[in-house]
């Protein structure tokens, strides 16, 4: 795994918890030799992990609309910044340019990434791997939600083990590259 896209949210979250999860992600990521794919964005989560990566040495790409540059929420100190023209061309450009996936914890737009790279998945446009960074049990309920998808006939056993995941980040990206771990499984039935 040479590259490794994050979503997460343009907000920092109501705990710390949330910015220090993201400066390990990204000190992690850089401490691998992998280079951070991102939303382009200086704010929030988002600027927090790209910055973390930075100044660890780490190579950082964001992609971001144009329209969310005139409102100065790019990020300039990135190793590369490519301005795209809509959300949509920005998701297609992250997923081209990664080796797997993280969602950290975020609202709406997160939960929008997240879903469409997964649904991706499911329907055979990419095979790459998926990771929850479940920094404090952010993502329970949300697994908790797919479980109920899958014990109703919604969501595809298959479809849910792709959602890997893991407390810490260095775990998760232990997961991410293969190696085993408790996060993998039929969790969706306990």
């Amino acid at each position: 795994m040479k590259a490794v896209t994050v979503f997460c949210g343009a907000r920092m979250g109501a705990r710390e918890i949330y910015r220090e999860a993201a400066q390990t992600l990204g000190k992690e990521i850089a401490a691998r030799g992998m280079t951070l794919v991102y939303g382009g964005g200086h704010v929030g989560l988002m600027g927090a992990v790209a910055e973390a990566a930075l100044e660890a040495g780490g190579e950082v790409i964001g992609v971001i609309p144009e329209f969310m540059v005139e409102r100065e929420l790019g990020y300039g100190a990135c190793t590369t910044l490519e301005v795209v023209d809509s959300m949509h061309t920005r998701k297609a450009r992250m997923a081209e340019l990664t080796d797997g996936f993280i969602a950290m914890p975020g609202g709406v737009g997160t939960f929008d990434e997240l879903f469409e790279i997964l649904t991706w998945a499911q329907i055979g446009l990419h095979a790459k791997p998926i990771g929850l960074l479940n920094t404090n049990d952010y993502f329970v309920p949300l697994r908790a939600m797919v479980a109920h998808a899958v014990n109703e006939g919604f969501v595809g056993e298959r479809d849910a083990a792709r959602l890997l995941m893991a407390n810490d980040s260095a775990t998760l990206l232990q997961i991410l590259q293969g190696e085993p771990s408790q996060s993998a499984g039929e969790w969706w039935k306990t």
